[in-house]
């Protein structure tokens, strides 16, 4: 019913059976090449030269079918298989018009099993066009004429023509039967085969959502995931006053409240290059330069801030009441990788995160706090006043820079989405 399944299907099914198809005509060409062998030991000198014609022509035509399958459009050429086999099953019928002449004049017994069978061909032609039924059944009809032509040309009763002929039926329905079956099988394994193909490809972009890419090939080879990051910019976001209003709201609009904030979080992310570790109650932690390599990574981190605060008046109908975000930025070396063998995500360490979560707690309201080593590494510092000096828990006095509450109104954010 759909046209590209169907195509894919019948690229997927020919390509499979292509290495039968090749054996079938190779085997062909050796009981060609054995009649021709045999020919001359039994037959008159001038019908065995005839047949040697003959029985070349269909060496010839089975050798060109077989590398005709090695030519990179054969698979979608399913007319080159009913032309090929057509043309052997008349060089065929014609081989047998002669030889069972001959073997009737030798002995009236031989020519039931002197002829070159012809379910041979059919048995291929039922391989070969299995996935397009209609096309053998049109195959076999024109086989079948010339089937009857090489019988009426040697039979002079009517009991062995009706008995070629419920032969020849016979035979037929058991290779439309086969290729009715092989038809099916192999479209219900196709169907399967695109059915785990779509399951794992919802599997791996699951895992390419919790893992980069690179962790996990390592994963997979059993390898361990520990990665070293000179310069990076570590981002740590934080709701003001979230605890406050968790107590206040029900949970289903405090999930909605978080999955809003935390989508456009994801999208600036997204937009920036920045990569998202995790998410922690109700902060936000990312990183620019880890595992998604950046130019300058201060200045990525901070572009990122300033779009995440950029949305907070459109966060404000959401929470139902006045929400506001702390940024805090740290520049330095980390440490990345995988611990644990269930719920793995790929993490960092190091002072570097440490620091970016302490200046998070001295940041303005909508506002950004950024240490002296993101400082000295941004360009871009016209948002950051002078520097101040902060006293923070583990760290002790440190230089910080502050940027100025950024909460301009953007009624086209879709937080919810």
């Amino acid at each position: 019913m759909d046209r590209s399944v169907e195509e894919r299907y019948q690229a997927a099914s020919r390509t499979l059976r292509l290495p039968f198809v090749r054996i079938y005509g190779v085997l062909f060409m050796l009981v060609a090449l054995a009649y021709s062998i045999a020919n001359p030991l039994f037959l008159h000198a001038h019908d065995a030269a005839f047949l040697a014609i003959l029985l070349g022509s269909v060496l010839l035509l089975a050798g060109a079918y077989v590398a005709v399958t090695f030519w990179s459009g054969y698979i979608k050429q399913p007319a080159l298989d009913f032309a090929a086999l057509l043309g052997i099953s008349l060089l065929v019928g014609l081989v047998n018009i002669v030889l069972l002449a001959e073997l009737i004049e030798l002995d009236d017994d031989l020519h039931a099993v002197g002829a070159i069978n012809r379910l041979a061909i059919t048995a291929f032609a039922a391989v070969a066009l299995a996935g397009r039924p209609r096309l053998f059944l049109l195959w076999l009809a024109l086989e079948c004429v010339v089937f009857l032509a090489t019988v009426m040309a040697i039979q002079d009763h009517d009991a062995g023509l009706w008995y070629a002929i419920l032969s020849y039926v016979s035979g037929a329905l058991v290779m439309i039967a086969i290729n009715f079956a092989i038809d099916r099988s192999s479209r219900a394994a196709f169907a399967l085969s695109e059915e785990l193909e779509v399951e794992r490809a919802k599997s791996e972009e699951l895992v390419f959502n919790m893992l980069p890419p690179a962790a996990v090939e390592r994963i997979r080879d059993g390898r361990m995931v520990a990665d070293s990051y000179a310069d990076a910019s570590v981002i740590f976001i934080d709701m003001v006053g979230f605890t406050k209003l968790a107590q206040r709201v029900s949970p289903g609009h405090l999930v909605e409240l978080l999955n809003a904030f935390f989508n456009h979080a994801d999208r600036c992310a997204a937009k920036h290059g920045v990569e998202k570790v995790k998410t922690i109650g109700d902060a936000y932690l990312a990183i620019a330069g880890g595992n998604q390599s950046v130019g300058n990574s201060a200045d990525v981190a901070i572009a990122f801030a300033q779009d995440v605060l950029a949305g907070v008046a459109a966060l404000q109908p959401v929470a139902g009441t006045e929400v506001g975000l702390r940024v805090g930025i740290h520049s330095g070396p980390v440490v990345g990788g995988v611990i644990g063998a269930t719920r793995m995500a790929y993490d960092y360490w190091g002072e570097t995160v440490n620091m970016a979560a302490r200046l998070e707690g001295c940041a303005p309201v909508n506002g950004i706090a950024i240490s002296e080593s993101t400082w000295l590494r941004a360009k871009g510092r016209a948002a950051f006043g002078p520097p101040h000096s902060e006293l923070l828990k583990g760290v002790g006095e440190t230089c910080v820079y502050h940027s100025v509450p950024h909460a301009p109104a953007l009624p086209d954010i879709n937080w919810v989405a």
